[in-house]
């Protein structure tokens, strides 16, 4: 019987991850990530964040569907150069993925939604909109959601929450901006793993 999956146009991502992924992955055959774990690796700071990525989660899951035991995505870089390097308690999964499983997205523009301001489409959009902060009065961008603007401009919370889905326009495509992320980390789409002191550049493609 011919393989369907020989046909679809597969992609390479890599991730790095805490080893006790190794352990799941065996006993589940799939690596998922978990809201908590988002909130653990951010420690105090987490409320800041949470918002963002729980926006992110959702607006993703509208491209590529989410399964219903998945809270979080997982963050995957598009080649081996930017991914980063396995340490102690870490491996890296160089992965070989379907593409229409990847939610590919622009890094730098996801600074803006993590912050939790306005994301302009160019360069003029962004002198425009510091003017019209200037034009209203409002001297600081970031405190819209929480600072001294919060709740005071809702027709403006509601802009710049649409602004961000931007993050998923890619502009230009580089290895240093273009993130590509996964619902889960399939077993059978995990072509090596790399423990801290292998060498991961050797792995470029």
């Amino acid at each position: 019987m011919e393989n369907r999956d020989e046909k679809r146009e597969m992609v390479k991502l890599y991730t790095r991850q805490n080893d006790k992924t190794l352990y799941q992955l065996q006993r589940d055959g799939r690596i998922i990530n978990q809201r908590i774990y988002v909130e653990l690796h951010f420690g105090d700071i987490a409320p800041l964040f949470m918002e963002s990525y729980d926006w992110f989660t959702k607006e993703a899951a509208k491209r590529v569907p989410k399964p219903e035991d998945v809270h979080a995505p997982i963050w995957c870089s598009i080649s081996a150069e930017n991914c980063l390097k396995p340490i102690d308690g870490t491996v890296v999964y160089v992965l070989e993925v379907p593409k229409e499983q990847v939610i590919y997205f622009d890094e730098a523009k996801w600074d803006y939604v993590l912050n939790r301001i306005y994301l302009p489409k160019d360069a003029e959009d962004a002198r425009q909109y510091k003017q019209y902060l200037k034009d209203i009065g409002v001297a600081n961008g970031f405190e819209f959601f929480q600072g001294r603007y919060q709740g005071k401009y809702p027709e403006e919370e509601r802009r710049i929450i649409e602004s961000w889905k931007r993050v998923f326009e890619i502009d230009q495509w580089t290895i240093f901006n273009v993130c590509g992320n996964l619902w889960e980390i399939r077993e059978e789409w995990v072509k090596k793993i790399v423990h801290p002191g292998e060498d991961l550049e050797g792995l470029k493609y």
